[in-house]
């Protein structure tokens, strides 16, 4: 066992870059994507290579393994090890050089794939092999699993786009590799040159033929002198286990400068993986596949007529050649459907549904858990429907369920399966069922693993494949890189048992929790283990498919600060060996401070992780019988306090005028000291509605619920959507008795004053609810509170379920009530900001049909705006906040169209662009319509 103290001291004195022994570190790079878990001594990130050349030598005089990281999300266990982890996605992240001439470019192993392709795009060149992850996966990672993605049709695998490797051993020497022996160590060259020679036969005749994903294994035939000796692609997908990478030089390619998306319906999934080869001959740019058991979510509904499809993308020199090119497929083997999309956002919306499948098949539509494992067997093209059917068949045999999708083209298939990894018993029979399957996998000519390596999950397995004698040859080629064994081990070679080191073994039995989590049958643990890595929280490059996920990592780029980061801290919390304290846990805390509660992740992550409610769990158990911060009660407690501050408004306005004063009551206050104190009306909404003259009566009744914000903060929106609802001819009632979502009181986690200002919520609305009224809300995070937070907090309470149905925002309550009635035409574009809980909770195609009957142009930016509710407002959050606002709020603002209407439904949005916007002023979409009355 290594001295952890002298360990870390001695990295410390060698490493410019970041050395991090802390709980939180190791507990945020236990695991990957994969099944499994392993606990580091801590993790390194390097600088440059001399400090991974420094670290190296000094876990080498430590007897420390190390594990190479990038994104974090490999499949099969090859990205977690149990001493130092060297993290490169911190510092050595950089595109060095692009060369347009030799198409080229040299990259750090921890930069991301979409950056490298950014960089690459004003040069008309991008790189070829695309993983669905491309958006947080780095270039290390790549090349250390061989990764594909949908392009390997047309440009191969990363292997195949490789051109030199600058990579130092585990002994300290450096190589640079490329094709031929030249840039290895003497030591190394005369080895690897002697073991080739000497098992010509072997190399020629022991891998399989006709499989272009064969990715399990080391690639030795790639060092036979015909294929031209290429170190670098053999050294390609070793997993990290011969060498760490501290430079690259890859190639690019050109993409057609248009291109066109066929999707073709088929009867079943067999009827599209047998017509998927018969599409190679078209030189198509992709053929994925997938079945109707895995299309869920806003663009399932575009999809053409079948159970089954394939996405065929194809490219040309204009849009009209690509299009003609996607044409000619129609009617391609059984398909009983075509279409082509030529729209770049038409064609984008329908591969986020095929993207977002490596997240989505964690959940099967009966609710079960999948887990990878057999995530991605390959076979040859023309063999595909053959094996499905037999994979089906095996899966009957052990009464098991997945979803198969992929890359059908190449005969590569992903599918995650609903495999017991909890109990012993389950785990036993998983094992026996990976036997089952690498016997089919080879039965079929295929590879055990087709994209993601075999890691802990498949290396067990690979003298199945490949036999004990060449898997005898793995291990001495392994030992003449590594004699010490120090790189990655337990990977590849002398691998650990596929059922070792399992995540799941070390959460303890499921915890006492407030929410009910109805999705993961009320367990919190269930709840947490929805987070299976894909890590699409970290990517931060900004587009209509980013959607809001995750605001404060785009601003730190800080794991902890991610979805997924956050959510293995609660994972290593309820283990309680990394993070022992448990809902005590500093270290969790420190995490979720600046999480912003906007439920982001709830609609944009695949697996529909919900920090938001994770977060307001773990608050109410961490202060527990403890003094809680001060913006806990003044912001938390909003709805308590505001009432009284009514009558008093203007006293209290002047007052928030003079400096001291308001400087006072700010620190009392727990408020960031740089937020102004909003200005309060002189009347409040419920006032206004109970001493105006009563509307007539007629139409359709509808309660319009007086959420907190609306009432007492911006009661002119409450008035100008009666003035709305009352024009479209409805009849609007709002409740007598006091009414609170409790929203204010969950995002500070005090969940026994939320539920008992909920219960009493249910108790005034139960005549609306027996008379099956409508409930509308102005206010899209309250409204968001009523159809989430009250059933879950709630959950049996019947009651809180059929609030939750009724309610309506103020669009749908329009759209459903008063169908006929058509909004005055303003004809001026539009600026602003879509409410972060609109977008994730309650959805806004109701808002954007109403804003174009009124001519309400453009669109509204996506993103947070940084407020979110109290979180903009607290003491340490400000320079956060700012920074999610200036992501894409504030940018769009400034070049907002002349004469914009600039909306924000949500008043911590208009809050936000009044107090950074240069005196700007958003208004509720009711505002503008109504005066357009």
């Amino acid at each position: 066992m290594a001295d952890l103290a002298a360990l870390h001291a001695a990295l410390r004195a060698v490493v410019s870059g970041t050395v991090d022994f802390s709980a939180s570190a190791r507990a945020l790079t236990t695991m990957d994507a994969s099944n499994y878990r392993r606990v580091p001594l801590g993790v390194v990130s390097p600088r440059d290579a001399d400090d991974v050349a420094a670290a190296l030598a000094v876990c080498r005089e430590h007897a420390v393994p190390v594990t190479a990281r990038g994104g974090g999300t490999s499949i099969a266990g090859q990205a977690t090890g149990e001493g130092v982890v060297l993290d490169f996605t911190r510092h050595m992240n950089a595109v060095v050089d692009v060369d347009r001439e030799t198409r080229t470019a040299v990259v750090q192993p921890g930069v991301v794939l979409d950056e490298l392709r950014a960089a690459a795009r004003p040069y008309g060149l991008t790189f070829g092999p695309d993983p669905s992850t491309h958006g947080r996966c780095t270039l290390g990672g790549m090349i250390g699993n061989n990764a594909c993605g949908a392009h390997s049709v047309a440009w191969g695998t990363t292997a195949d786009n490789v051109r030199t490797l600058d990579v130092l051993t585990y002994g300290g020497e450096p190589a640079r590799l490329g094709r031929g022996y030249g840039g290895l160590p003497e030591r190394l060259a005369d080895g690897v040159r002697a073991l080739v020679g000497g098992q010509l036969a072997a190399l020629r005749t022991g891998f399989p033929a006709g499989l272009p994903r064969r990715i399990s294994g080391y690639a030795l035939d790639a060092l036979l002198p015909e294929r031209g000796t290429d170190v670098a692609r053999a050294f390609t997908g070793s997993e990290g286990t011969l060498g760490v990478l501290t430079q690259a030089t890859v190639r690019l390619v050109q993409p057609p400068a248009a291109r066109a998306l066929a999707v073709l319906g088929y009867p079943d999934e067999s009827a599209a993986a047998d017509a998927a080869h018969l599409l190679l001959p078209y030189g198509p740019l992709t053929v994925e596949g997938m079945a109707a058991d895995l299309v869920r979510g806003p663009n399932a509904s575009d999809l053409p007529k079948g159970t089954a499809w394939l996405f065929v993308e194809t490219g040309g020199a204009t849009e009209a050649e690509a299009a003609a090119q996607a044409e000619a497929l129609r009617g391609t083997g059984d398909a009983c459907s075509h279409l082509v999309l030529t729209d770049p956002a038409a064609r984008r919306a329908l591969w986020r549904v095929r993207e977002d499948a490596a997240g989505t098949a964690t959940r099967l539509p009966d609710g079960s858990e999948a887990w990878p494992g057999w995530e991605d067997c390959a076979v040859p093209p023309a063999r595909l429907g053959a094996y499905l059917r037999d994979f089906r068949a095996l899966l009957t045999q052990y009464g098991l369920q997945g979803a198969p999708f992929g890359h059908f083209g190449e005969g590569c298939v992903h599918v995650r399966i609903d495999v017991d990894l909890l109990s012993t018993e389950g785990v036993r029979r998983y094992r026996e069922f990976s036997g089952a399957m690498a016997e089919l996998v080879v039965a079929h000519g295929g590879s055990l693993s087709g994209e993601h390596g075999d890691g802990q999950a498949r290396a067990e397995l690979l003298p199945r494949m490949y036999g004990e004698g060449m898997v005898r040859l793995f291990e001495r080629f392994k030992d003449l890189w590594d004699p010490a064994g120090g790189l990655n081990p337990g990977m590849l070679v002398r691998p650990y048992r596929l059922d070792e080191n399992l995540r799941f073994a070390v959460l303890r039995r499921p915890v006492d929790v407030e929410f009910g989590y109805p999705e993961d049958g009320g367990d919190f643990t269930a709840a947490v283990r929805r987070c299976v890595g894909v890590a699409k929280c970290r990517e931060t490059a900004l587009s209509g498919d980013t959607g809001v996920m995750c605001p404060s990592y785009r601003v730190t780029r800080d794991e902890r600060h991610s979805t997924r980061g956050r959510a293995r801290l609660l994972h290593e919390m309820l283990a309680g060996e990394v993070v022992r304290d448990g809902w005590r846990s500093e270290e969790v805390r420190e995490a979720l401070d600046l999480c912003l509660s906007c439920k982001g992740c709830r609609s944009d992550c695949p697996v529909g992780v919900d920090l938001a409610t994770y977060k307001a769990e773990f608050l109410h158990h961490h202060y527990a019988g403890r003094l809680r911060p001060a913006a806990h009660y003044a912001l938390g407690g909003l709805p308590a306090w505001l009432p009284a501050t009514s009558r008093a408004a203007p006293l209290l306005n002047r007052l928030a005028e003079v400096g001291p004063l308001a400087t006072v009551a700010k620190r009392a206050a727990g408020v960031a000291p740089e937020r102004e104190i909003p200005e309060l009306p002189g009347e409040s909404f419920v006032r206004w509605w109970r001493r105006r003259r009563p509307a007539s009566a007629g139409g359709r009744e509808i309660v319009l619920w007086p959420d907190t914000f609306t009432n007492y903060l911006s009661p002119q929106v409450g008035r100008s959507a009666v003035t709305v609802l009352e024009a479209a001819g409805l009849r609007v009632t709002v409740p007598a008795a006091p009414v609170c979502c409790g929203l204010t009181w969950v995002s500070t986690g005090r969940l026994g004053r939320a539920r008992k200002v909920m219960r009493r919520t249910l108790d005034a609305m139960e005549p609306a609810l027996a008379a099956g009224l409508p409930v509308i809300g102005l206010e899209p995070s309250c409204t968001a509170a009523l159809r989430s937070d009250v059933p879950e907090l709630l959950p049996h309470d019947p009651r809180a379920r059929r609030l939750a149905a009724s309610v309506r925002t103020f669009a749908e309550a329009l759209e459903e009530s008063a169908p006929d009635w058509v909004p005055p035409r303003l004809d001026r574009p539009v600026a602003g900001q879509t409410h972060c809980h609109q977008h994730a909770v309650l959805g806004d195609a109701a808002e954007r049909r109403l804003r174009q009957a009124a001519g309400l142009v453009g669109d509204l930016s996506g993103g947070c705006c940084g407020l979110a509710g109290n979180f903009g407002f607290e003491r340490g959050h400000y320079a956060v906040s700012v920074a999610c606002a200036e992501e894409q709020l504030l940018p769009t603002l400034r070049n907002r169209p002349e004469g914009a209407e600039l909306l924000a439904d949500g008043y911590s949005c208009r809050t936000q662009i009044a107090q950074l916007g240069e005196g700007l002023r958003a208004r509720h979409v009711a505002e503008v319509l109504a005066e357009g009355l």
